[in-house]
């Protein structure tokens, strides 16, 4: 693949892996190898939760990295969860560039962020909001799944036509309540070991711009090595601006694979 890093892409809740349909083919046009995972908690059965999750993309980054393959992970929405915390100890030193992954010559570079939170140490997805529900959805103790109380054209896709986000509601699929409200002890703030580039969607319905920009300064307060740039769009830009999705994701490798080159010889030379 060029010498190019796979691609690992992870959705979000109430989605699966037609999320990517339209910028995957875009970044294989250009030499990229790209795996989209479905997550577990996304397959109607409600016992399945965060840890399967995690299994599930930590096994694709794996896959990748123990062929000697590098990785960029790219996340959506409740993905940021899942994968900072799948790069758990996959990762190459921040400091030195060592790799703390003896078994594999292959390592995430970095991830991608696309209108998400930061995943904090042993917090399930519900801990990190303070326990709060989010006004836009409730959970339905009876089915095991989180039911979206808002329209969720309007919350996920209100820049598309009323044609197409209609046929991208008719495609949302059950999530997990267990997903969001357990789990905390598989979760890991991978972001901190990792560049992090961010999309932040300046017309999201479904995670505000304002309460992006606040995780952001957030995590870059925590130590987070994180380059922002925004898309003047709903939470998917990945449907609504498939090129300039694509053209962040190739940006981001690119920076990221500079840097991991510049540290590279640093370490060399000393």
């Amino acid at each position: 693949m060029s010498g190019k890093p796979s691609l690992i892409f992870i959705h979000g809740s109430w989605h699966h892996t037609d999320t990517w349909n339209k910028i995957v083919p875009l970044l294989e046009d250009q030499q990229f190898k790209c795996v989209r995972v479905a997550l577990p908690s996304g397959a109607s059965d409600p016992s399945l939760g965060l840890p399967e999750d995690v299994k599930a993309v930590r096994d694709a980054i794996v896959a990748e990295t123990s062929q000697g393959r590098d990785v960029m992970v790219v996340v959506h929405s409740y993905g940021g969860l899942v994968g900072s915390s799948a790069v758990k100890g996959l990762t190459r030193n921040k400091e030195d560039g060592s790799s703390p992954a003896k078994s594999t010559s292959g390592h995430v570079i970095g991830i991608a962020m696309i209108a998400t939170g930061f995943a904090q140490t042993g917090l399930c997805f519900m801990e990190g909001l303070g326990g709060i529900t989010p006004p836009a959805w409730k959970f339905n103790q009876q089915t095991g799944f989180v039911d979206l109380v808002d329209d969720p054209r309007e919350l996920f896709y209100h820049d598309l036509s009323v044609e197409e986000g209609d046929y991208w509601v008719s495609r949302l699929i059950n999530q997990s309540t267990k997903a969001l409200v357990e789990g905390g002890e598989s979760v890991y703030s991978g972001w901190k070991d990792t560049p992090v580039w961010y999309l932040s969607t300046k017309q999201d319905h479904g995670l505000p711009f304002e309460a992006q920009k606040f995780f952001v300064q957030s995590a870059k307060e925590a130590g987070g090595d994180i380059t922002v740039r925004e898309i003047d769009t709903s939470h998917s830009p990945m449907l609504s601006k498939p090129e300039e999705t694509v053209a962040f994701i190739v940006d981001a490798v690119k920076a990221l694979k500079d840097k991991k080159r510049r540290r590279i010889v640093t370490c060399w030379r000393h």
